[in-house]
């Protein structure tokens, strides 16, 4: 039967076939390619920032590309270590908070809960003595547990942390050639693209970066309303963490669904450190309620736009399915990346409604 094929036919089997394996080679070595699939994402969004920098003249003389590369990454990394600096201080500080207040907010809330069900028949109440022993418990010994566990760590995944901490050195490397030579690799893929595809592929690729330019710029700035409004929510509450708590809901709204409801679980947290009634609580739902709201129904559909089309399902599985083939980064890449494919299937569905194979009686 293989042989009966045309040339055409066979050529066509062929690529499929190395593109099969391509994707599945992509699979296998999904572990490794962290450092390389973060730093085309980010060389991807810079790259028109850095090309406008490229074309900065000081005394007449053009800033050169590699130095312009290099002061983006700066300020990038300026940008990651600004955030870093605001967080951990704050949440060192605030979580050993924890053994004092979690035991009087059950107490609070023992008091309010246990007469309403007893109403109801129901005889319950919460030992709150108990919890704090056993928070006490907990804490007295979290030291020996904690260095039992970085001991055991250093032990027997040794490998796995400093493979996590090359990882982390290699994406500013791999960003700076990928933005230096950007220009040079995309005429490269230009020129490997056979002739007769050429124009077709070009659309496609112009589908795909109008798509993924207006989901980057859409999702920053939901990002940065977002942080905006979180914070000053939160400070209007009278939440001392209203800052570092309201910026992090905000950038990790990216991640979908998954950031909102980390950037929820800190804002309860917060609510239980510093409220010993449920005032922190009532506060954080109507915060984040309202919050969901204005970015489901406003701010996503204005800012972002409906081009992604994404069923909620499929965004789901595409969370999984890229997690588990590339971790933590393939959750971030999940929601693009399923963009991209959702373009190369509709054209796909056209190619295969139009063929002959789908037409003949």
């Amino acid at each position: 039967m293989l042989f009966n094929l045309t040339s055409n036919q066979k050529q066509t089997i062929t690529w499929l076939s190395v593109a099969f394996a391509f994707i599945l080679l992509l699979s296998l070595l999904g572990p490794i390619l962290m450092p390389f699939i973060v730093a085309a994402i980010l060389a991807y969004v810079l790259n028109p920032w850095l090309d406008k920098l490229c074309l900065i003249k000081v005394k007449g003389i053009t800033l050169p590309r590699p130095i312009a590369a290099t002061l983006m990454i700066l300020l990038v990394v300026a940008c990651i270590l600004a955030i870093v600096l605001i967080m951990v201080p704050i949440l060192q500080k605030q979580i050993p908070l924890l053994h004092n207040q979690i035991p009087l907010f059950l107490n609070k809330f023992n008091s309010l809960v246990s007469p309403f069900l007893h109403d109801f028949g129901i005889q319950a109440s919460i030992d709150s003595e108990g919890i704090k022993a056993l928070i006490s418990d907990h804490l007295a010994s979290s030291g020996d547990v904690i260095g039992k566990a970085v001991l055991s760590s250093i032990r027997v995944g040794g490998t796995a942390v400093l493979g996590m901490l090359a990882n982390f050195i290699l994406i500013p490397i791999v960003l700076f050639y990928l933005m230096v030579d950007w220009h040079a690799l995309l005429r490269r893929i230009h020129n490997f693209i056979p002739r007769r595809w050429l124009e077709q592929t070009q659309s496609w690729f112009k589908e795909v970066d109008d798509l993924l330019a207006q989901y980057l710029r859409g999702q920053i700035m939901v990002m940065v309303v977002l942080s905006f409004y979180y914070t000053i929510g939160l400070a209007i509450a009278g939440f001392d963490l209203a800052l570092p708590v309201g910026i992090l809901t905000g950038l990790l709204v990216f991640i979908p669904y998954l950031g909102f409801g980390l950037g929820l679980f800190l804002a309860l947290v917060s609510a239980v450190l510093q409220f010993s009634d449920l005032h922190g609580l009532i506060a954080v739902g109507i915060i984040y309620g309202i919050g969901q709201a204005l970015e489901s129904f406003i701010l996503t559909p204005k800012l972002v736009g409906e081009r992604i089309g994404l069923h909620p399902l499929t965004v789901i599985f595409a969370l999984m399915a890229f997690g588990q083939l590339f971790g933590f980064i393939g959750v971030l890449v999940a929601l693009p990346a399923s963009a991209v494919i959702s373009v190369a299937a509709k054209n796909l569905r056209k190619s295969y409604l139009n063929s002959s194979f789908y037409r003949q009686p």
